[in-house]
């Protein structure tokens, strides 16, 4: 008899560790998730900047027609982002500059033969936020993005789409989610 009591005093002991244990990881979550409170990545409220305009990219490349699809494609990306207003220069906050510097195409991944399979567009843009009012910098910042494209199935102009939008993506977070 004295081993079964034992054996029920040694359950009833691991079932309180456990409720203990229990307890205790409950209370830990309910410290850890109240700490955390409400939070946002939009910098609503902490920035006086409200709406952009986009001026139209330079280029100063022999890549003709390229600053007005970076020039459009920022600015359909703001517009559709929503988190600024997109004016024109006289009503914005900010002004968005642009200028595309260098452009380069370059083989990228060849076959086992060593046949180039695809080639990288690599451009470089010089990106600059300023305030409308004060004509003063908000940001600046050089960027270098690449498109990838496959020569069988693709041409330039898709290389250059890529490594437009990823401009534009960068663009996009910088300039609504970091000041």
């Amino acid at each position: 008899m004295t081993g079964n009591c034992t054996g029920t005093y040694a359950t009833l002991i691991r079932l309180i560790s456990m409720k203990r244990s229990f307890v205790l990881i409950n209370v830990l979550l309910a410290i850890l998730s109240a700490g955390c409170g409400v939070y946002t990545f939009t910098p609503k409220g902490k920035s006086d900047i409200k709406s952009v305009s986009v001026e139209r990219f330079e280029n100063e490349t022999a890549e003709y027609g390229l600053e007005d699809r970076m020039t459009d494609q920022v600015f359909d990306a703001l517009m559709t982002e929503g988190t600024l207003k997109v004016l024109s220069m006289e009503y914005a906050d900010a002004a968005l500059y642009g200028t595309l510097t260098r452009y380069d195409r370059s083989p990228f991944d060849y076959d086992e033969s060593d046949q180039v399979q695809t080639y990288a567009v690599t451009m470089t843009f010089d990106i600059m936020l300023k305030k409308a009012a004060d004509d003063t910098e908000i940001w600046k910042e050089t960027i270098i993005q690449k498109g990838v494209y496959d020569i069988a199935q693709e041409t330039e102009e898709d290389g250059q789409q890529r490594a437009i939008d990823l401009l534009m993506e960068d663009i996009r977070n910088k300039t609504t989610k970091s000041w």
